[in-house]
């Protein structure tokens, strides 16, 4: 499996006039991200190919592309082993796949139920479309439409939405692996993985620290804005704002970057991501400076195709000037998605440099998907180190430090899940039943407010899927996950409320003595 990338170099093709590669490519229906199948023999199976080129499939995101490419290729290389051409698979085939997939104890590679249940969707929507355009049976089995209803339950305003189980959906997928970290467990991780550091808190003899402020400046900043990976490793240095006296900067996700997006929305960049950013990006001690300095000196960006150079920024429109033979043109950031915004250069002094925030070690934009690969590596280091420090002899997969990008999500969301749920207690204490609904109604709960928090286009995915596991817990517990910044920005938030409503007693600060007086 490959996927289509028109920004890289066109590899050499010995075959007399076959002609531009990338040209051919387009007019067989490819894109920017489309994937390519080879089959075993060398030779690629254009029905499977083309679902990735017509149909709903064309609308599809890349990251839409390729895990329903991963799911497709898992398939079809489990029918060359049973040898089943895949249209003639039946759904006996795929139970047995279903089996081989979770249960099956001599698969060493088995999987979550929710992650089959990803897999299952892609198959079923490859044979839906497959059954149109050429008449192959569906082996997938699926409940009927007609069993989907809707059910509000008293005292529920956002309802719930209930539907029959499809007959291949694990019983286990029915509620994602919700999974968080507490901020001392996420700076241990990031200290040992990504900064060199050992369990004993002290830095690890011959530690080469290459890509050190980038990765703690970028695992920072998923922790702290709780933007999906994609969204975090696309962003612009245009669009970083400078650190100020603010605890919470705002700035903008481009809605050609957002999941589904067809809005660009605006987020927050806690004051100490912003100092690791400017720390990463710093023209004199930055990594960033030296790569791109190694870039220019090998030439790199200039053997780039497709660079686009832009001329300004107007920050007030979000607009960027770049050049065109016509004169320079204004195009939207909103609307450059993370391909086209990794071909985007300014001209300096020493040559071309790159507007894409986060570079490889070679200078090149470094691709979303990448990241990826640096989770992985930070959580072999640190399973390593465990073994060797703390394990007890039990071995690098006991280690139960680890995580994922979108842990650091999930704990985002769990953290203010605990501030909303203080203030929201703060407001409402004192009132009636109706008053209480009466307030909700006017500034919605606290599901909307972090369904706006976390770029959820409605609260119950925010409720139902994310937080669900939490809503049980106690606002005292949720507070003490809190690290001590954050409680006292909690503080000062909760004693702002108390001020303007009056419904709380306070202590007032004497302008003579500098003491708390009471009133």
């Amino acid at each position: 499996m490959n996927f289509y990338d028109f920004t890289e170099p066109v590899p050499v093709v010995d075959v007399s006039d076959f002609g531009d590669v990338h040209a051919r490519a387009v007019a067989n229906g490819a894109r920017q991200g489309t994937p390519v199948l080879i089959g075993p023999g060398g030779r690629p199976d254009p029905r499977v190919n083309l679902f990735f080129r017509t149909g709903r499939m064309t609308e599809a995101r890349p990251a839409t592309w390729r895990r329903y490419a991963y799911a497709l290729v898992v398939w079809l290389e489990y029918l060359r082993v049973v040898d089943r051409s895949w249209v003639k698979a039946t759904a006996g085939d795929m139970e047995a796949f279903k089996e081989w997939r979770l249960t099956a104890l001599d698969n060493t590679g088995r999987v979550q139920p929710t992650s089959f249940d990803t897999d299952r969707a892609a198959l079923n929507s490859f044979y839906l479309w497959a059954g149109e355009r050429y008449g192959v049976a569906n082996p997938v089995a699926t409940a009927g439409a007609g069993l989907r209803r809707s059910i509000r339950q008293p005292g529920d305003a956002l309802g719930r939405l209930s539907m029959g189980r499809d007959p291949l959906r694990p019983a286990g997928s029915a509620r994602r692996q919700v999974k968080w970290m507490l901020r001392s467990a996420f700076e241990q991780w990031r200290n040992i993985g990504l900064c060199g550091y050992g369990f004993d808190g002290l830095r690890q003899p011959g530690w080469r620290g290459i890509n050190e402020d980038r990765d703690a400046a970028f695992v920072d900043g998923l922790y702290g804005t709780g933007l999906r990976l994609a969204e975090w490793a696309s962003v612009l240095d245009v669009e970083i704002p400078t650190p100020g006296a603010a605890r919470f900067a705002p700035a903008h996700v481009a809605a050609a970057c957002l999941k589904g997006g067809k809005a660009g929305r605006t987020y927050r960049i806690p004051r100490s991501v912003l100092h690791a950013v400017a720390a990463y990006t710093d023209p004199v001690e930055g990594s960033r400076a030296e790569v791109v300095r190694r870039a220019q000196r090998a030439g790199r960006y200039q053997q780039l195709p497709g660079v686009r150079v832009v001329t300004g920024y107007r920050a007030h429109s979000r607009r960027l000037l770049i050049e065109d033979p016509g004169g320079p043109v204004s195009v939207s950031l909103d609307v450059l998605g993370p391909d086209e915004r990794r071909r985007l250069f300014r001209r300096t002094p020493n040559g071309l440099a790159p507007l894409w925030l986060w570079l490889a070690p070679n200078g090149l934009p470094k691709k979303p998907y990448g990241w990826e690969d640096t989770f992985d590596h930070a959580n072999r280091r640190i399973a390593r180190e465990w073994a060797k420090t703390v394990g007890d002899g039990a071995g690098v997969d006991g280690c139960p430090l680890w995580a994922r990008p979108h842990m650091l999500r999930h704990s985002f969301c769990l953290k203010w899940y605990s501030i909303l749920s203080a203030v929201w207690r703060t407001r409402v204490t004192g009132l009636s039943e109706e008053e209480t609904r009466d307030l909700r109604d006017q500034l919605g709960d606290i599901w909307y407010q972090l369904a706006a928090l976390m770029g959820h286009a409605h609260p119950m995915t925010t409720r139902d899927i994310y937080l669900e596991p939490f809503a049980g817990l106690e606002i005292d517990y949720l507070m003490a996950l809190l690290d001590e910044e954050e409680t006292a920005g909690v503080d000062a938030l909760l004693r702002t409320l108390a001020h303007e409503g009056g419904r709380t007693v306070q202590p007032v600060t004497s302008p003579l003595s500098g003491q708390a007086a009471i009133r």
